[in-house]
């Protein structure tokens, strides 16, 4: 099996600030929302752990599989789009013709902005860890955690359930809600 998570709650999300590649922690409630989701989801098997290498994700993986012994691997490929000078902007829907909402309102028209990561490029590193490391222990009949970001997760989830870049933002990824992916 395959499925995915998103890492809990930051004061940035609290605030609509794109965090990207920020390296934002997870605030008080975040850590609750990733033990909670530990609990929800104890009886959940897996057998490795991916994340992305960010504070939030790891810190969720962390607390959301304390207890377990569940290898929890860091890999790059999953770290959170780049959202380039847009990192840090708060409220980017309340900015006329700010160039990032394309990503946001028309993902398939998106072609980066301001040093932002394209979509090509996330769906490249993103589809190099599933074809490189998912879908082979998948296959061996591992299941495998993927704890990461909400365009990130999005570009996986996309990928696997092959939607159109139009339906990127379909899936709707919450902060620590577990989806199963395959």
């Amino acid at each position: 099996m395959l499925y995915i998570i998103r890492h809990g709650r930051t004061d940035w999300n609290v605030l609509h600030k794109l965090q990207g590649r920020t390296d934002i922690p997870l605030n008080d409630e975040g850590r609750q929302m990733a033990r909670e989701a530990g609990e929800k989801y104890r009886d959940v098997h897996f057998d490795v752990c991916y994340c992305s290498p960010l504070v939030r994700a790891r810190e969720t993986a962390e607390l959301l599989l304390a207890g377990r012994d569940v290898p929890i691997i860091p890999d790059d490929r999953l770290v959170e789009m780049c959202f380039g000078e847009y990192e840090g902007v708060e409220n980017s829907f309340s900015l006329p013709d700010c160039p990032i909402n394309v990503l946001f309102h028309e993902p398939d028209k998106f072609n980066g902005a301001g040093g932002a990561e394209t979509l090509d490029e996330l769906f490249a590193r993103t589809g190099s860890f599933l074809k490189g490391t998912a879908y082979p222990l998948v296959e061996q009949g591992k299941d495998v955690l993927i704890v990461g970001h909400g365009a990130m997760n999005s570009s996986i989830v996309s990928q696997v359930r092959k939607f159109p870049r139009k339906d990127f933002w379909s899936a709707g990824i919450e902060n620590c809600k577990l989806m199963r992916l395959i």
